[in-house]
């Protein structure tokens, strides 16, 4: 029997930026579709589980697993060929890139940052290699090669001594026991507020939202748990993160497999998931909490299933109270639940995409031109 196809184990880096994809990408769907496959699979998550979580067929999902297998994160942008041939060579692309991503002070120049114009400038009066490109090509070229305009940013590295030792288990509990694994995280803050999304609409004339000035309601936490075999996600709303809401979620997991027989559950290292009380509860109950290492989140497969749950459920939405929200959560989440297996509907899905897309002259899973 062959082994099943699963994305290879990430680094902190590429959990850190698949995750930072999955929660904050709006525009680019091809990429969050393809960071919602590999995040996935590299959880442990079955093929077959994650074609019904994306709406795509299991072959395509197999293709992304092996393209980032063999290529890392650059599989997130598929490539096509074909245009005019080539006026810059792989030694000049790979010089472009090297000098776009050293900071100018290093090149003898007196500023902080690289503008296009900067850039095209110093490329076309290097002494040492001489590369005449214009600003539209360069800005394309540096996207293509993974190079972007972006804020700089803080960054830490996992303190954990047991890093490898925690992954290896979660890796070791999702591949040998599916049938009594189980996923568990706390989403949110949630706060009641207009959020921002998309939809149909007579064109000039989008529907707007209210701003708000004053937001009295406070916020919420959404406690998930997710059944690994059975790919059900189930939780509910709380005013705060506790020990007593995560004992109250883990006994609900508990629940769900009422034979006795030992369960692991994945969850992070918050100190509200690993309290004394649960401990003990735990070790009587026969339930192994198998943690993820320090700000390495990524690793739970439950991370995943909170996408689509933003996306469905709080984008393009204007809730009046907590209230209201919980209730339209639990509506997507017994929906979700009850089609996640039914191939008319996500054949539905696909149609609709493949609508969308093709009115808006847009190729599916091409990458957008954006501006400069």
């Amino acid at each position: 029997m062959t082994e099943p196809v699963r994305a290879r184990r990430l680094s902190e880096d590429e959990g850190r930026r698949l995750q930072q994809l999955v929660r904050r990408g709006k525009h680019d769907s091809v990429r969050v579709r393809r960071a919602l496959i590999i995040m996935a699979s590299a959880s442990g998550t079955p093929v077959p589980s994650i074609a019904r979580l994306v709406a795509a067929h299991e072959d395509t999902v197999r293709d992304v697993i092996h393209l980032f297998n063999e290529m890392g994160l650059r599989a997130l942008d598929p490539q096509w060929a074909g245009g005019r041939p080539r006026r810059i060579s792989d030694d000049d692309e790979a010089f472009i890139v090297v000098t776009a991503t050293t900071r100018p002070a290093k090149l003898g120049r007196p500023f902080t940052r690289w503008s296009l114009r900067k850039l095209a400038d110093y490329l076309a009066t290097d002494a040492s290699r001489r590369v005449v490109i214009g600003r539209e090509r360069l800005r394309q070229l540096l996207r293509d090669n993974g190079v972007s305009w972006q804020r700089t940013r803080t960054w830490k590295e996992s303190s954990d001594p047991d890093f490898d030792a925690k992954l290896d288990r979660i890796e070791e509990v999702t591949t040998r026991f599916p049938q009594r694994c189980f996923a568990f995280d706390q989403f949110g803050p949630l706060s009641i507020r207009p959020h921002h999304g998309a939809g149909w609409a007579t064109q000039t004339h989008p529907d707007r939202l209210p701003a708000t000035y004053k937001r009295t309601h406070g916020i919420r936490y959404f406690h998930g748990c997710y059944s690994f075999a059975d790919d059900q996600l189930w939780g509910v709303m709380r005013r705060r993160k506790g020990g007593d809401h995560t004992l109250a979620a883990l006994t609900s997991i508990r629940a769900a497999r009422p034979d006795g027989a030992p369960i692991y559950v994945i969850l992070d290292n918050l100190s509200a998931n690993k309290t004394p009380a649960i401990r003990r509860w735990a070790a009587r109950n026969k339930v192994e909490l198998s943690l993820t290492p320090t700000s390495a989140s990524w690793a739970n497969p439950i991370e995943a299933q909170f996408g689509p749950l933003r996306m469905f459920t709080m984008a393009n939405s204007n809730h009046p109270n907590h209230t209201v929200l919980a209730h339209e959560m639990q509506k997507y989440l017994r929906w979700r639940n009850a089609n996640a297996r039914h191939p008319d509907v996500l054949a539905a899905q696909r149609r609709e995409r493949a609508r969308v897309r093709s009115e808006r002259q847009h190729r599916w899973g091409r990458p957008r031109n954006q501006a400069a």
